[in-house]
C-alpha cells in the first residue's frame, strides 16, 4: 500500500480504488482501466457486499465502486457499513437507473451514482471528482431523480425548515443539486469560485451537512428545486 488513500487529494496522488461486483468479467474491465491509467490503482476486489465492507475496513481505499445488486449482502448494505466505519467515499454502479436505489444510496451518504454503461473517461473522472470531495451523478440519474422527488416534497419537517436562505443561496443549492461544479456555478451566477465556496461552507454549517451530495438530497426532500412562479 502507498499510504496515499487517506486525507485530502494532492497532486501526484495515486487513488486506491476498491471494486465490488459479482461479475468477475466486469471487475476485469475496470481493473484493466485503473491499472493502465496513471494515478490509479486497484486496492482490492470483492464479489459481494460483505466482502467489500470487510476489505474497505482493512485496506482503507480512497474510493469504493459498489454494484447495487449483488447476491447476499447487496451494495446498499455494503455502502451503509463502509460509510459508517471508514472515510472511503462510495460510488454506486448499476445497469438500471432505478430511483429507489439512487435515493437510498444518496441518503446513506454515497458520493456518486453511475450507470454501468458509463465510458472509461466518465468512470475515471467520477473517481477523481469523488476523491476531491465532490459529488457525481450520471445525467440520466439526475433527471429521473428530479422528476420523481421534486414534485413530491414531504409534509414532514425537513432540514431547511426554519432556515432563512437568501435568493443567491437558493440559486447555488439548485445548481449543486443539478450536478454543477463550483466553476460552472460561478460562471452561471457571475461570481468568483471562492465566493461560491463561501456560500457552500455557510450552507453546510447552517444545515449540518458535510458534502454537496447530502445538500442535494436535502434540497430534493424540501422541494427546493421548484422554480418560483412569476407574477
Amino acid at each position: 500500500m502507498t499510504g496515499t488513500e487517506g486525507g485530502s487529494g494532492t497532486e501526484g496522488e495515486v487513488i486506491g480504488v476498491l471494486l465490488a461486483d459479482d461479475d468477475e468479467r466486469f471487475r476485469g474491465v475496470y481493473r484493466k482501466l485503473f491499472d493502465r491509467t496513471a494515478g490509479f490503482r486497484v486496492a482490492g476486489e470483492a464479489s459481494d457486499g460483505a466482502e467489500a465492507a470487510r476489505l474497505a475496513g482493512a485496506l482503507r481505499p480512497a474510493v469504493a465502486l459498489l454494484d447495487v445488486q449483488m447476491p447476499g449482502t447487496d451494495g446498499l448494505e455494503a455502502a451503509r457499513r463502509i460509510l459508517r466505519d471508514t472515510t472511503t467515499r462510495v460510488i454506486m454502479l448499476t445497469t438500471f437507473d432505478l430511483d429507489e436505489y439512487v435515493y437510498e444510496a444518496l441518503t446513506l451518504g454515497a458520493s456518486g451514482f453511475l450507470l454501468k454503461n458509463a465510458s472509461p473517461p466518465e468512470v475515471l473522472q467520477a473517481v477523481r471528482t469523488v476523491r476531491a470531495g465532490n459529488a457525481v451523478l450520471a445525467p440520466e440519474v439526475t433527471a429521473r431523480l428530479l422528476r420523481r422527488f421534486a414534485p413530491h416534497r414531504p409534509e414532514r419537517g425537513h432540514a431547511f425548515a426554519g432556515q432563512v436562505l437568501s435568493e443567491r443561496e437558493t440559486q447555488v443549492i439548485r445548481f449543486v443539486a443539478r450536478g454543477y461544479t463550483n466553476q460552472q456555478i460561478a460562471d452561471e451566477l457571475f461570481l468568483s469560485v471562492e465566493t461560491v465556496r463561501t456560500y457552500l461552507r455557510r450552507m453546510f454549517a447552517k444545515l449540518g451537512v458535510n458534502d454537496r451530495t447530502h445538500l442535494a438530497v436535502l434540497a430534493y426532500e424540501a422541494g427546493l428545486l421548484h422554480e418560483p412562479r412569476s407574477g
